[in-house]
């Protein structure tokens, strides 16, 4: 009988390895992404979770994987599947069942009902992969427009929305505000999750282009993004917007497109060139705000696993 390798958590002694089988099977070094994800993962052990399956010493596959407690509109604690890699040489060993395994039971020990991920819809063996071990799509879209392409939103007075309504960063001061907001709109009190972004914000890494609209003084609306890239396989930077949010008093000021307009301006500075966020398919109003500028289509499919935390 073939020895199964053993399950571990990860550590920084494995970020050598980690690379190598990167570069291996995708033919692109990542070093990067994976030095972040340590540095972030020390920060916030909560928030993360890295298995490596291990046999004679030698690592020969490792997982990586993160909880989303509130981004993106949702209600429920997920965990995100964001990097698999398996030796070539160790390919048909059954090693990445026994990592996806090792990171549904450590999810399910978390209280989390679901595992998430994403791949390019051209990316067929991993597409396969998830298909054969219980994944199916999720009922999400994954949106992203070009960064590099202003919106249009000139007015009559030859205005921009952006020159109407004071942008400017956010900052930890916000965080009181930015409840009160979501409070408005979802009607529920996320304290909790906006004190972890904000936390983020200011302590972890990555580039955070994070805005607050105010209007009189007062804040109306704000944006949360991110700068980075290495999850799900990319090697571009991208930017990742998984949190907005408009006073339902003050739509008609067109903040939400304000803060959507500077975020652009801002990411072009960074020479991000994509801008890409996901939503549940029957957001109808975020989908026909998203779409008015910009947001199109992704060539990318969303993918959910229920967990049994029985």
């Amino acid at each position: 009988m073939t020895r199964q390798p053993n399950i571990r958590l990860l550590g920084a002694a494995d970020l050598e390895r980690m690379v190598d089988i990167d570069k291996a099977v995708t033919g692109r070094g990542r070093r990067g992404f994976y030095e972040k994800r340590f540095a972030t993962s020390a920060g916030a052990p909560q928030d993360f979770i890295g298995l490596a399956a291990e046999q004679d010493g030698t690592v020969l596959g490792f997982v990586l994987a993160h909880l989303l407690t509130g981004e993106f509109g949702m209600t429920a604690p997920v965990g995100v599947l964001d990097a698999i890699g398996v030796d070539p040489a160790a390919r048909s060993s059954g090693i990445g069942q026994r990592l996806l395994g090792g990171l549904e039971q450590a999810l399910a020990n978390r209280g989390v009902a679901a595992v998430r991920t994403e791949a390019n819809w051209t990316e067929h063996s991993l597409v396969s992969f998830f298909a054969a071990t219980g994944f199916h799509l999720a009922p999400r879209l994954l949106l992203d427009r070009s960064a590099g392409t202003p919106i249009e939103e000139e007015g009559e007075d030859g205005l921009l929305a952006r020159d109407r309504v004071a942008i400017r960063s956010m900052t930890e001061d916000d965080l009181a505000a930015l409840v009160r907001i979501d409070r408005h709109i979802t009607g529920q009190d996320r304290s909790a999750y906006y004190a972890r972004k904000a936390n983020e914000m200011l302590k972890h890494s990555g580039v955070r282009v994070s805005l607050v609209a105010e209007v009189g003084g007062t804040p109306v609306g704000f944006v949360m993004a991110r700068v980075d890239f290495g999850e799900f396989g990319r090697t571009e930077p991208v930017a990742v917007m998984d949190t907005i949010g408009v006073d339902p008093a003050n739509r008609s000021r067109h903040v939400g497109q304000a803060l959507l307009s500077q975020l652009l301006t801002n990411l072009r500075s960074l020479h991000v060139e994509r801008i890409i966020t996901d939503v549940a398919w029957n957001d109808f109003a975020l989908l026909r705000f998203l779409e008015r500028n910009g947001f199109t289509m992704a060539q990318r499919l969303s993918f959910v696993k229920p967990l049994d935390r029985a």
